[in-house]
């Protein structure tokens, strides 16, 4: 500031030698009275240094509701949002705007805005669970529907600006939510309109091709399962090959490995160390840049490694500042601060610099960021999985050797009792969130003493963003700071006077929600934590003039007339009002407090200032000059000062050298020369705690074509799907794979058929379209996979020991596919390319899920979704990964059946991979037959045979390399099983293999016919085999005259059916009914109709028989797959 009041003289001379006018002379003379009286960078609207400003932080839907016609409940916990009359997403841009006059009138010169980008999840109303980067949120958007959320978004960034008021968004750059991400994984469309935002089903449409045709059958649980396998590969399957995701499992919150982790269940790690999702990041949030943010408050810093920030998002984001900074207020240079998590009592985080706050505000060693390779196209020779290591062969470990001693610095603190020029030539460019004081302001005292030990550290802390709670957190605990209003007003002084830049959480001024849980999930109203709606404590009108200059009235001037609203009005005066407390190092030196008190000096280049906190204090060694308090008005000189106050919490005194404005503010409640005075009319008008409004219209699904079945798998010879148009659209059409678009009339569904000229593991897509009545076209895809039905599913695992597989189904009728823990062990090996490989086959499944064990207790994740052969790797351990087909496997011939017992006759399907060049099979010393790759040939066996006669299919197949593999299967006619038939009331049932006893438990609405205590009564084992089951039999001997309708079978020890619905003669097994409409006739209560004549379909769609029920199937046709009113029965 000399030199350019040097310069200002010389011009000054230099307009004197040409005769200004003697007016103007006066003007000038009186603006260079101005400036020195005023001293060094006055505290204006055109202030520039970040330090200058304090920080009120609010979540944004939580503030202020200025439009309620936007007001959304949100997924989850709706019945509290109802009851409570208090919708999560309620606060708004407009809330915002309409109370810029009240933050202004606090004295606040900068909102901290919570994140704004679109996000999905469940509980999603304080924006950290992104969806979509690019997109403001659509709750944002005005009530009538005519400002999107981005528009809004910059009304509230310009009328900011316009009173002076800088804003700071709030990103995430760590991770996403658990839906998918609209670039890197579109795991759904979003609806946008307001009215369909609380029903996820209405404005969230999943995307079937990323997450399978069966995805909306699932259970909430398995849904979630199946997004997060998308991003993390938790299935063993490798759907994120470009690594847009970390794949790290679990992790140590006091380790490196946490940058690397999911850190919650709605927080998906992004691979930040990966180029092409750093630049997305940096795109996305430069936009918000160009809108003319201030300043990025940046979350869950700490879970990104300090190399990471240094070489992907700090210059990346200040040369976009640097850019456009023509859009920021005042053309302020673009700041940026970060939430280090360190929630330890002291500076350094647990004996690691490396994952302490200090250690971001550093540059990263330049060797290491001249390692820092992220391209996409190493990322993509990388496979990881979180059941492995979770690591990378580079970019991972090299973030991790990050990891030497943090440098000192004195930029924070005076030398020899003066200001001197800092040195940021190691600095990183990045400050943080001062969670050291912030988990120590218990007091401000424990707060005070830790900056003394730890400032050091930091490379400039008066750069740090210091607050006493959050939405997050309070001092040592998860609750908002229960102190009493003397205990906040301590805090309160001490953070306006020290070193950093102030900040509030949102109510705090009046003590809101004070000792409450900040955050307690959906799981009760949000009224009663910490995060609660305040806007009707801020009701009313206020007009600010000037920061801490209004007029105000309604429930706004109850709120700003409260004691701690009073102390921070008079903090914000007493700080900007002296550069040396917004921007200046710092020193306890000749510095002694009264008892309980605090003292320190301050000091930025010619401003000057003598703190004491909490009463008097005796200050030696001051630079000579006039010291001013700003809060009695009294002057000071000499070397040695000594100031007395009431020894009272939150008393300041702040004595400013050269300081001609004599008293600043007026006595306050803990703030005053010798008595505390309040203001009056603190009292609210009974309706601040007052529920509101929300969007309630029925929501409007969304233009849509659906297709049922929506894409997957068929085993029949053709699938039969229906297209249908939702009514509101005004066109449509569909497109079968290689053949002409189809259009399609609203609320009139047309069926269409696939699989016709189709092998076996062909697929074909299906693509449609639709328009809505806004215009806007929507289109999307399934595709269909046709499926040998008699063909088994082999799981190959590549392992040094036989591991143990454990495969289970989902859906309604799931069920465990290899018996009790640690399931079965797998056969083998074989080896190929030297190593060892084991395979396991499954019958009678499409889509099931496993898990590799290795019988003592280390299991694989699980790895869901198996619907074709497939092969992985596992370590022992707990790690399993899907690997590729190993490229010189054997090839093969696939019988189904393989081999076994049947009656009367059987029909074979053998299959000859895909791999292979030739094959053949024989039945006994017959011919060869020859097998074309991939294409399935039927044979039938038992019609030459007497019973117990067996004969041995013989096959061969050479893969490309000329392997040949040999193999054989032996099939055994047995004696046709004839299942007794009693008269009267009876059943059977086909026992587990490991059922030893079975109990029956019959009963209708009126009668129980097993004896009324559970388990019931026992079964007769019959001493017939079926389907390789053992039949038991329960027949009623008793003398009701009424018949069951329910039905369970059990073992006895704890294994049960489900209630089935009873029907006399039928035969049960595990799952249910085994058969249809079986009727004995005999001793039945009531009639029934005859059924009509069922027929019955080959595989091939050729009518092979009419029965009168599928029992009668069993007992006339030949083992084989059939289809009969749509369905697909086996018959063994």
């Amino acid at each position: 500031m000399w030199c350019n009041y040097q310069l200002f003289n010389f011009k000054l001379n230099n307009f004197i030698m040409k005769k200004l006018a003697a007016k103007l002379w006066a003007v000038l003379m009186l603006m260079l009275v101005s400036m020195q009286t005023m001293a060094t960078d006055v505290f204006t609207s055109n202030r520039t240094d970040f330090r200058d400003e304090s920080i009120y932080f609010m979540i944004t839907t939580r503030f202020y509701d200025g439009d309620p016609k936007n007001n959304v409940l949100c997924w989850d916990n709706q019945e509290a949002q109802m009851s409570t009359k208090d919708p999560c997403w309620r606060g708004d841009f407009q809330g915002v705007i309409d109370k810029l006059d009240y933050i202004k009138a606090l004295g606040f010169t900068a909102i901290w805005i919570t994140p704004v980008v679109q996000n999905a999840s469940g509980y999603d109303y304080h924006g950290y669970h992104a969806s979509d980067f690019s997109k403001v949120d659509c709750r944002y958007q005005s009530g009538d529907g005519k400002k999107s959320g981005d528009v809004m978004f910059q009304e509230l960034i310009d009328k900011a600006h316009a009173k002076g008021i800088k804003i700071i968004l709030d990103i995430v750059l760590n991770h996403s939510g658990n839906f998918g991400e609209e670039h890197f994984c579109k795991e759904f469309d979003r609806d946008t309109r307001l009215r369909n935002q609380a029903d996820i089903n209405a404005c969230m449409i999943p995307n079937l091709e990323t997450l399978g045709s069966d995805y909306p059958s699932l259970q909430p649980g398995f849904q979630y399962q199946r997004r997060l396998a998308m991003m993390k590969n938790t299935d063993g399957q490798n759907h994120d090959p470009h690594n847009y995701w970390h794949h790290f499992g679990n992790f140590n919150w006091d380790l490196p490995n946490r940058w690397w982790a999911q850190i919650a269940g709605d927080c998906v790690d992004l691979n930040t160390e990966n180029n092409t999702v750093a630049e997305y990041l940096v795109k996305c949030y430069g936009n918000f840049i160009k809108m003319g943010v201030d300043g990025f408050r940046i979350d869950t810093s700490g879970h990104i490694s300090r190399l990471t920030f240094c070489k992907q998002f700090i210059p990346q984001f200040a040369a976009l500042g640097k850019q456009y900074e023509d859009k920021r207020l005042n053309k302020a240079p673009f700041f940026m601060y970060g939430e280090v998590c360190s929630r330890y009592s002291g500076v350094q985080y647990r004996g690691q610099d490396n994952l302490s706050p200090f250690y971001y505000t550093w540059k990263a060693p330049q060797n290491l960021m001249d390692q820092f390779d992220g391209s996409q196209s190493y990322w993509d020779t990388q496979e990881i999985y979180d059941t492995g290591s979770g690591y990378d062969d580079k970019l991972m470990p090299l973030c991790e050797k990050d990891n030497a001693n943090s440098p000192e610095s004195n930029n924070t603190f005076m030398l020899n009792g003066a200001w001197h020029e800092p040195d940021y030539s190691q600095s990183s460019g990045f400050n943080v969130i001062d969670f050291p004081l912030h988990y120590n302001f218990g007091n401000a005292a424990t707060a005070y003493g830790l900056a003394k030990s730890g400032d050091m550290k930091y490379n400039d802390a008066t750069y740090n963003v210091v607050y006493v709670d959050s939405h997050d957190y309070g001092p040592g605990s998860g609750s908002r700071f229960g102190g009493s209003d003397a205990q906040w007003a301590e805090n309160l002084s001490l953070m306006f006077t020290f070193r950093g830049i102030p900040c509030l959480y949102y109510g705090s001024e009046v003590g809101f929600r004070r000792d409450v849980v900040i955050d307690r999930g959906p799981n009760g109203p949000l009224s009663e934590t910490g995060r609660a709606y305040f806007g009707g404590y801020i009701t009313g009108d206020v007009e600010a003039s000037d920061f801490g200059e209004y007029k105000a009235s309604g429930n706004v001037a109850a709120s700003l007339n409260h004691d701690v609203a009073q102390h921070l009005i008079r903090l914000n005066k007493i700080r900007q009002a002296v550069p040396a407390l917004r921007k200046g190092q710092w020193t306890s030196d000749g510095c002694t407090p009264a008892n309980g008190g605090i003292a320190f000096k301050r000091a930025y280049k010619d401003s000057y200032a003598l703190v004491a906190l909490n009463g008097g204090a005796t200050f030696t060694d001051c630079p000579a000059g006039t010291y001013t308090d700003l809060v009695t008005g009294k002057t000071y000189t000499g070397s040695t000062i000594t100031v007395d106050a009431p020894n009272n919490q939150g008393q300041v005194r702040v004595l400013v050298k050269d300081w001609t404005g004599g008293k600043l503010i007026d006595d306050g409640a803990f703030i005053y020369d010798t008595t505390a005075k309040s203001l009056g009319d603190q009292t609210y008008d009974g309706n601040e705690e007052a529920g509101t409004t929300w969007v309630d219209e029925a929501p409007l699904m969304p233009v849509s074509v659906s297709l049922s079945p929506a894409g997957g798998t068929f085993r029949t010879n053709t699938v039969t799907v229906t297209a249908e148009v939702s009514e509101d659209a005004t066109s449509a059409w569909y497109q079968i794979e290689g053949q002409d678009k189809v259009d399609l009339t609203p609320g009139k569904p047309v069926t269409f058929t696939i699989g016709e000229d189709m092998n076996f593991n062909d697929t074909k897509t299906v693509t449609w379209s639709v328009t809505s009545s806004e215009g806007k076209e929507k289109t999307g895809k399934v595709t269909y996979t046709k499926v040998d039905p008699n063909a088994a599913i082999t799981v190959y695992v590549k392992a040094d020991k036989a591991p143990y597989i454990h495969a289970w189904t989902t859906g309604v009728d799931g069920k465990n596919l290899t018996g009790s823990w640690p399931g079965k062990v797998m056969k083998g090996p074989e080896e190929i390319d030297g190593a060892k490989y084991w395979s396991y086959s499954f019958d009678g499944v499409e889509n099931f899920n496993v898990i590799l064990n290795n019988g003592s207790g280390a299991q694989s994740g699980n790895i869901t979704g198996i619907t074709s052969d497939i092969y992985l790797e596992y370590d022992g351990g707990k790690s399993a990964k899907k690997i590729d087909a190993p490229v010189n496997a054997a090839a093969k011939v696939t019988l189904s059946p393989n081999g076994g017992d049947f009656e009367k006759t059987i029909s074979v399907t053998a299959t000859l991979s895909n791999n292979a060049k030739s094959g053949w099979y024989k039945i006994g010393d017959g011919e060869q037959v020859a097998l074309t790759p991939g294409k399935p040939v039927t044979f039938s066996l038992g019609a030459d045979m007497m019973e117990g006669e067996s004969k041995t299919v013989t096959w061969s197949a050479t893969n490309e390399e000329d392997m040949v593999k040999t193999g054989t299967a032996i099939f055994n006619k047995k004696a046709e099983v004839v299942v007794p038939a009693p008269t009267g009331i009876f059943a059977y049932f086909l026992a587990p293999s490991d059922w030893s006893q079975v109990d029956c438990w019959a009963w209708n609405d009126t009668d129980n016919f097993t004896g009324g205590n559970w388990p019931g009564v026992a079964c007769t084992k019959t001493g017939v085999k079926k389907n390789g089951l053992d039949v038991w039999m329960w027949k009623y001997d008793g003398d009701l005259t009424t018949a069951p309708t329910m039905i369970i079978f059990n073992n006895g020890g704890g294994q049960q059916t489900k209630d089935l619905a009873f029907e006399n003669g039928a035969v049960y097994n595990r799952d249910g009914k085994t058969n249809e409409s079986i009727s004995t006739g005999i001793n039945q209560v009531g009639s029934k109709k005859a059924p009509a004549k069922l027929k019955i379909y080959s595989i091939n769609g050729v009518k092979v028989a009419e029965v009168g029920s599928m029992a009668d199937a069993e007992y006339i046709l030949a083992p084989g797959v059939y289809v009969c009113g749509g369905k697909k029965y086996v018959i063994k």
